[in-house]
C-alpha cells in the first residue's frame, strides 16, 4: 500500500541544521507537469491502454462531475479492454517518465536552505510516490486506486486530494507545521492548481500549457514562470535571487 505522513495528522516538520532565510519556509509543489515531465499521469494509463476519449473530461473540468465519478469512468475504460489489471502494471505505465528540467536541482537548493517541500498531486499515487523518492521531498499526498487481496484493480478509485480543492492539503500543511500562511508558496501548472493558493500565501503559476491555465492565472493575478526549466521559479521565489551556483 502507497502512503504518506501528508495525509494523517503525524505529518511534523523535517528537521534542519540550516535555518530558513527569508520569509519562504515551505512550498508545496503539483506533480504532473511540474516536478514530472509528464503532462498527466491519468493519461499515461490512458495511453498504455490506447483508451481516453475525454468524453467526461469536459464534465469535470466544469466541476460537473466528482473526482470519484471521473476516477470511476477512467477505470471503466481501462476495464473494458482488460478486465483483470494488476497493480505492478500500471506502476510500470510510468517507466519512461523523466523529471522536469531543473527539478532535482531545485528541491535540493530549497531543502539546503531549510525549506520543507512537499508534493500536492491529484495524480495517481503509484506514480507521485516515485516521483517523491526520486527528489527526497519531505512529504506528498495524492489520489489512487484500491485493489483486492492479490493486487487487482478495484472499481473505485480514491480521492485524497480533489483536484478543486488541494487548499485543503496546504492548510493542513500549516496547521500542523506551525507555518503563517504567507511563508508557504505552491507551485502548479493548472487552472486547478489554484485552488492551492489559500488566502495569505503565495502561488506561482509554472509551465502552464493549456489556454484555460493562462487565463486562470492573469485572472488570479499571480506570477507565472513558462517553464520548462524549474530553476526559473527561484527568482520569483526569492525576490530576484539568482539559483544558486553549484559549488
Amino acid at each position: 500500500m502507497v502512503s504518506s505522513p501528508l495525509r494523517s495528522i503525524r505529518l511534523r516538520r523535517r528537521q534542519s541544521t540550516v535555518s530558513c532565510m527569508g520569509t519562504v519556509k515551505a512550498v508545496a509543489f503539483d506533480c504532473d507537469g511540474v516536478l514530472a515531465d509528464a503532462g498527466s499521469s491519468w493519461a499515461v494509463i490512458h495511453s498504455h491502454f490506447g483508451t481516453g476519449d475525454g468524453t467526461l473530461l469536459s464534465a469535470f473540468l466544469n466541476k460537473e462531475i466528482t473526482d470519484e465519478e471521473f476516477m470511476r469512468d477512467d477505470i471503466r475504460q481501462w476495464k473494458e479492454v482488460q478486465p483483470k489489471i494488476h497493480r505492478d502494471e500500471l506502476f510500470r505505465c510510468y517507466s519512461g517518465v523523466q523529471l522536469m528540467e531543473g527539478a532535482r536541482d531545485v528541491v535540493s537548493a530549497l531543502q539546503e536552505r531549510g525549506v520543507h517541500v512537499v508534493i500536492i498531486s491529484a495524480g495517481v499515487d503509484l506514480f507521485v510516490s516515485t516521483i517523491a523518492s526520486m527528489l527526497n521531498v519531505d512529504d506528498w499526498a495524492a489520489n489512487g486506486f484500491s485493489y483486492d487481496d492479490e493486487g487487482f484493480l478495484m472499481d473505485e478509485g480514491v480521492c485524497r486530494v480533489p483536484a478543486w480543492n488541494k487548499g485543503e492539503m496546504v492548510e493542513k500543511l500549516i496547521r500542523i507545521n506551525g507555518f503563517d500562511p504567507s511563508e508557504v508558496v505552491s507551485v502548479g501548472d493548472s487552472s486547478m492548481d489554484l485552488s492551492m493558493y489559500v488566502p495569505g500565501s503565495r502561488f506561482i503559476g509554472f509551465n502552464p500549457t493549456r489556454e484555460e491555465a493562462h487565463s486562470a492565472f492573469n485572472s488570479a493575478e499571480v506570477p507565472v514562470v513558462p517553464g520548462p526549466n524549474l530553476r526559473d521559479i527561484w527568482s520569483t521565489l526569492f525576490n530576484g535571487e539568482e539559483f544558486p551556483a553549484e559549488s
